[in-house]
């Protein structure tokens, strides 16, 4: 008997509840076509229930998110909440508390979609970033000293286990081996100015290749690393990179593979439960008005099948992204610049894998 999986559902604010929608859309008859049996459960977590509640994320909830085989997020981040609330009492205390501790983003250019880049095709930008995702400057640790003073102080401590650095470039190093395109794996750090981190990280990263000859190792300080992003994104495979600076390039990444709309992301906890989600936020000035781009959402759909094993159903959905963008049939990227509403673009994407 084939397995049944429980995912969870967060829609969040903003366009959330009607990018996951179109998610949902696709992700039905996609795994109807391959045979892939799910059953989901919906969360109401975001700014409306906090605003209501007063209530982000009960540890109760994360004693039901440990039991789910994956979470499909919509977006975080509310209008009437401060900045920070939701981000980190929902989206960072999830990645923490289950210890999704690889930020993953394929970084592709889609046939028939726009890159700011001269001269640049689909063969050329087609890379990946690990992002470290569980420690590093997001940790929260830190403090500040004689506040609203002339004499305040304010510290963030970047911090880097051994541990969380050694399974991160493992990962890196096992899905540039998987990928087998380029075997090429860089490492990127500002190891000349953070010297105690980067001599972590690079003793590590060197150490560990010793293991994977056929790999080539690479470095780059990270400002180089955004100058070759625009300029030769062909040199690039895999990326693997600490925390707030795979936060950085990440977004860098998303312009030169077309935009936030088509920018999918995952959380991966490799032994448990992993979120998937597009990267672009909440974006409150689009919501309800049924124009923002679904296809990130979508893509991160065949990102958690793919993650899941259910590999088939991945490539039906990535198949189907494919095909409908290389027809030109969507003039943009940019929310309301599509030619068609965000449901609109959700059919054409389920038309495609019903006939694909």
């Amino acid at each position: 008997m084939s397995k049944k999986y429980k995912i969870g559902v967060m829609p969040g604010d903003g366009v959330g509840p009607e990018i996951i929608r179109e998610g949902l859309k696709v992700l039905e008859v996609a795994c109807k076509k391959t045979g892939v049996k799910y059953e989901l459960v919906h969360y109401d977590f975001g700014g409306e229930r906090y605003l209501k509640t007063g209530e982000i994320l009960p540890d109760s909830a994360l004693a039901e998110f440990r039991k789910l085989d994956a979470i499909y997020l919509g977006a975080v981040g509310h209008p009437d909440v401060q900045a920070g609330i939701l981000e980190k009492g929902l989206l960072l205390r999830t990645r923490f508390e289950l210890d999704q501790y690889i930020n993953l983003r394929p970084v592709i250019l889609y046939p028939g979609v726009y890159t700011p880049l001269k001269n640049k095709e689909p063969k050329d930008i087609n890379f990946v970033v690990v992002r470290e995702n569980t420690e590093g400057a997001y940790c929260g640790i830190g403090g500040v000293f004689k506040k609203d003073t002339k004499d305040e102080v304010a510290t963030q401590l970047d911090v880097n286990t051994y541990k969380g650095v050694e399974r991160c470039i493992r990962y890196a190093f096992e899905l540039t081996k998987k990928r087998n395109v380029k075997k090429k794996l860089m490492l990127v750090d500002k190891a000349n100015v953070l010297t105690y981190s980067g001599d972590l990280w690079q003793r590590v990263f060197y150490k560990m290749g010793e293991q994977y000859p056929d790999i080539k190792k690479e470095h780059a300080f990270v400002d180089a690393t955004c100058m070759w992003f625009v300029k030769n994104p062909d040199w690039f495979d895999v990326v693997v990179t600490n925390n707030i600076f795979g936060d950085i390039i990440t977004d860098l990444a998303a312009v030169i593979q077309g935009g936030l709309g088509v920018a999918a992301g995952g959380n991966i906890n490799p032994e448990g439960v992993s979120m998937f989600e597009p990267i672009h936020g909440s974006a409150p000035k689009y919501a309800g008005k049924n124009v923002i781009n679904p296809i990130a959402t979508i893509a991160a759909a065949a990102m958690m099948m793919d993650v899941l094993g259910e590999t088939k159903t991945a490539q039906v959905i990535e198949n189907s992204i494919k095909n409908i963008l290389s027809s030109n049939k969507i003039k943009s990227m940019d929310a309301g610049k599509m030619g068609f509403s965000t449901s609109e673009v959700g059919d054409l994407i389920t038309e495609a894998v019903v006939s694909g």
